[in-house]
């Protein structure tokens, strides 16, 4: 047994001896010399700063590359490079703006290594991705990574941070906080599980992430949860362009690609359309409830792993022919056929507290919120079929509502509008919303009798809109394509428009408006795609009207 552990031993030390062999062949190739300045408090010897000398200490026995200085915080470098806290590390400050607040140990010892390794390089080492979304960075980003020496993820956001920091170090800082070392500084963000970053006080990850995401969220001054690769293609050839990425296009694009079919989603603004706005979801199958925006991630991640996506990018012009060509603000694709799915979006009343309290109490369909105020006071604004049918179904729901229409007559058909004397629905006449008001959620609204000019103050719980939709038919109109009389794409039972080759679904078509339709209407066009590449159903209508001389 002793011997057995003695040869476990040994094999243990040969492999830590071959590893920092390794490392010193590594350090002794790097091409800069890597400056550290460690600044400390006068008087005043903790763990923290032990630890630190301990660490530059080893360091510097595998390389001369390294070089250390120390300072106390009174000394005048301090005040030139703005340090305040014992012990800081200031690394290479006359190319970076990198600095370590606490000490590398445990698990932040594999991020000071890669620190060492990346500024000694002097190279990044980012992914194509992540440099193309780092070179739209146009404004300054003050990051802060808080980390412990215990987190074994904290180095994978660590590194994401020092990566960013030496490729743009004329715009990217780094402060890598020990939270164990400043705990005062990890309450004042509220970071009490790490890793958590924060660009120019603004959390952008909570967890480890993929780089390119991070660099994603550091662009954005958001947190980002998937990462779409960006191509520089200026032309693409395709069998389908996919105009919208919401949960009709994103479906078409899965069962698209799923049937061989070369596809490209474009997309303008936010992937995932309206439900990416919407707090809550509760009626999209297999989830009791769920976040619009983790849906949409669900969604958007599931797409990608078939799909590409064109995200930011507008369509310009259509051209129809053999192929059509579609224009965007980037780039030009070649494709055979197109799916229009380019969504509607809510009308808006436009008055003071509807955007603020969207999601807080001002909803835009009662189907999806009004569970939440069942036993609640709300109010219906509008007058045709769509406001009387939500006003029932908030009614059946146990929801107290009342309508608020500016007219003096509803635009509902009559066999609705004799259901809201029969489930004893009030209606209140020639009467507009002012404004909404509240503090954290809506509380009132202030409405107003457009017959007499009055304004009155009523107490409620939830405002629900329904004062129509705005099919986005720009460029359905631009090619001709014909709309029904509401203004949506008018559409045969198989998702084609009247031009051949053009396709549309989701919302853009009309209907319920619901997510689990749109995706519905999304795989069912894109099957009515595949079918129709085999088999061109136009070219069949060609040959009818030769044969018959029309």
């Amino acid at each position: 047994m002793a011997l057995g552990h003695d040869h476990t031993n040994q094999a243990a030390d040969n492999a830590q001896q071959a590893f920092l062999q390794q490392l010193k062949q590594t350090f002794g190739s790097l091409p800069n010399k890597i400056p550290i300045f460690l600044f400390v408090q006068r008087g005043k010897e903790d763990v923290f700063v032990d630890a630190c000398r301990q660490v530059i200490r080893a360091f510097r026995s595998l390389t001369d590359k390294i070089t250390l200085k120390e300072y106390y915080l009174d000394h005048e470098m301090a005040d030139k490079w703005r340090v305040d806290s014992s012990p800081t590390l200031v690394i290479d400050p006359d190319h970076y703006n990198i600095r370590w607040i606490g000490a590398p140990m445990g698990e932040e010892g594999r991020s000071f290594l890669e620190a060492m390794l990346l500024i000694g390089a002097g190279k990044s080492d980012l992914s194509d991705q992540s440099q193309q979304v780092l070179q739209r960075l146009q404004e300054p980003r003050k990051v802060k990574v808080f980390v412990s020496p215990t987190c074994p993820y904290c180095p994978q956001q660590v590194v994401n941070g020092l990566k960013a920091a030496i490729e743009k170090p004329d715009l990217v800082s780094l402060e890598i906080i020990d939270i164990q070392c400043r705990p005062d500084l990890a309450e004042q963000y509220n970071a009490q599980s790490v890793p958590q970053a924060y660009a120019n006080d603004v959390l952008i990850g909570q967890g480890a992430q993929q780089e390119e995401v991070f660099m994603s969220s550091l662009l954005k001054l958001e947190a980002q949860t998937i990462f779409i690769p960006e191509s520089t293609d200026k032309v693409v050839e395709t069998d389908v362009v996919i105009v919208g990425g919401g949960p009709a296009g994103l479906t078409a694009g899965i069962y698209t690609v799923r049937s061989g079919l070369r596809t490209a989603v474009v997309e303008k603004e936010a992937l995932g359309g309206q439900v990416a706005l919407t707090p809550i979801v509760e009626n999209y199958p297999g989830f009791a409830q769920v976040g619009g925006k983790t849906l949409v991630d669900i969604m958007v991640s599931h797409a990608l792993q078939y799909v590409q996506i064109f995200q930011g990018e507008e369509v310009l012009d259509i051209k129809r022919g053999q192929p059509m060509e579609v224009t965007t603000t980037r780039r030009k694709f070649l494709t055979k056929t197109i799916l229009l799915a380019t969504g509607a979006t809510h009308r808006h009343l436009g008055v003071p507290g509807e955007q603020q309290f969207s999601g807080r109490g001002v909803s835009y369909c009662a189907t999806c919120d009004g569970p939440l105020f069942k036993g609640r006071k709300v109010i219906m604004v509008g007058g045709g079929n769509s406001a009387v049918t939500e006003a029932l179904y908030l009614k059946h729901m146990g929801v107290s509502v009342s309508i608020v229409h500016r007219r003096d007559k509803l635009r509902a058909q009559d066999v609705l509008t004799n259901q809201l004397q029969i489930n004893d629905i009030p209606v209140i006449w020639n009467t507009e919303i002012k404004a909404i008001e509240g503090k954290e959620r809506v509380q009132k609204v202030i409405l107003l009798n457009n017959k007499t000019g009055q304004t009155s103050e009523t107490p409620v719980d939830g405002v629900f809109i329904a004062v129509g939709y705005q099919p986005s038919v720009a460029l359905a109109e631009k090619l001709g394509i014909e709309l029904n009389e509401d203004g949506y794409i008018r559409h045969d039972a198989f998702h084609r428009t009247n031009i051949p080759g053009i396709y549309s679904a989701g919302d853009v078509e009309g209907g319920y408006k619901q997510i689990v339709t749109a995706t519905g209407q999304g795989a069912a066009a894109a099957m009515t795609i595949f079918e129709d590449l085999i088999n061109p159903y136009w070219k069949h209508d060609e040959l009818a009207g030769v044969l018959t001389g029309a």
